[in-house]
């Protein structure tokens, strides 16, 4: 095959569907974490615990990426990639604009109300990358696949740290949900301008089985697939779902008098968009999509190691480890390409949706671990000990999964 010019190049990776998803992307994640970076002063806006009622809120919208990833990855293979792009964009939009009007709720079971609007976020909020990630990997040529991708998420990241200075800046936690519901239905405008995949077309009207989310448990090979991808994509929200979120409990343990959640967050997504933008070039170098996910696993758990164990006790050094973990699990764009390989045209949307949503939706189960081992653990042992199994899982996954680079994407299951 034709080595492509530079030009040809920078037009691929710089195409419609690349600009769009990142920015599609980037309105995702601001959105997707807004909560966790106003979760303290909402809920005490709002009178109500930041821990507790907190937890419950998170774990909603945690539940609702887990639903809304099968629902939107069934919906993208039986219905176009544009179809998900197009409807969970206006789900979380018009879910987080509700929650800027929050403070004029009745008072009465508003935490319920609370947790309801963010788990319809999270089914909304559940399909962007899934769609963006496979429309982009349908769209470029093979070898251009990880650099791509690896833009979308790169500039998507930054979502993060708008949010964080959008919450800093608008003089009001609920401002910044109206303006992140804002951004996303200005996208949805810029939306009309993409193509369906090319690759998907071609499948549209074929006779196949498409979007069977029940083919995953059906066939031993595709499961075993499947459950690694997941394991793949764990330490990334281990990271961020209690090492930055729940950065708080952390504070007394380590001398530190006190740690802003939303700043860990910011911190870290700093570093993850780094990360990100550099994980597929790595990919691109080695050839490789498994052994650039490993070594960038080993660079994670060893700034988890020195965070928790090392002489963390200030909140500056707490913050900087929070971007020395964001470059670690900045992997998070090729772990989601690599599910997208894993699998054909048919259930591609499936896998690539439902993938990073299992990952988001099992955040509650590791919370629920690490709040269990603190009743006989300190906060360090506990994180520690859930990061042990989850980094296991993860290097497994990664050593023991299928190569996909330069893997032809044109087949069906």
């Amino acid at each position: 095959m034709q080595e492509l010019s530079l030009s040809s190049k920078l037009k691929y990776i710089f195409s419609i569907p690349v600009i769009i998803s990142a920015l599609g992307y980037f309105v995702d994640i601001y959105d997707l974490l807004l909560f966790g970076i106003v979760r303290i002063p909402s809920l005490k806006a709002l009178g109500l615990n930041p821990d507790a009622d907190g937890t419950l809120i998170l774990n909603c919208q945690m539940v609702g990426l887990l639903i809304g990833g099968v629902f939107w990855g069934i919906f993208g293979d039986k219905k176009g990639r544009l179809s998900v792009l197009f409807g969970s964009i206006l789900v979380y939009s018009l879910a987080n604009i509700a929650c800027g009007f929050l403070p004029y709720f009745p008072k009465e079971h508003l935490v319920y109300q609370y947790a309801g609007l963010r788990f319809i976020a999270g089914i909304g909020l559940a399909g962007e990358l899934g769609a963006g990630i496979t429309l982009v990997s349908e769209s470029l040529p093979k070898s251009l696949r990880a650099i791509g991708t690896s833009v979308v998420a790169g500039f998507g990241l930054m979502g993060a740290v708008v949010a964080q200075l959008t919450v800093e800046l608008a003089g009001g936690w609920n401002i910044s949900y109206i303006i992140g519901g804002i951004m996303g239905v200005m996208l949805l405008i810029l939306r009309v301008s993409v193509s369906e995949s090319g690759i998907y077309k071609n499948i549209e009207h074929k006779n196949v089985s498409k979007g069977n989310f029940l083919s995953f448990f059906t066939n031993k090979e595709r499961l075993t697939r499947y459950l690694k991808c997941i394991a793949v994509g764990l330490p990334t929200w281990y990271c961020i779902g209690i090492l930055a979120v729940l950065a708080n409990q952390f504070a007394p343990e380590l001398g530190i008098k006190d740690l802003n959640p939303g700043k860990a967050i910011m911190w870290a997504y700093i570093g993850i968009s780094v990360g990100d933008l550099m994980s597929g070039f790595i990919s691109h170098a080695l050839k490789s999509r498994k052994m650039a996910i490993f070594y960038m696993l080993l660079f994670t758990i060893l700034g988890v190691a020195v965070m928790l164990f090392g002489n963390t006790n200030t909140e500056t050094k707490y913050y900087m480890f929070c971007v020395w973990l964001g470059l670690g699990t900045g992997y998070w764009a090729m772990f989601v390409t690599l599910a997208a390989e894993q699998f054909g045209t048919n259930i591609r949307n499936t896998a690539t949706t439902t993938v990073p949503n299992m990952v988001r939706g099992l955040v509650p189960v590791m919370i629920l671990a690490f709040d269990l081992l603190k009743n006989n653990f300190t906060v360090i042992m506990s994180a520690a000990i859930v990061g042990i199994v989850v980094f296991g899982l993860a290097f497994y996954s990664s050593l023991t999964i299928s190569e996909t680079h330069d893997k032809d994407l044109e087949f069906i299951e």
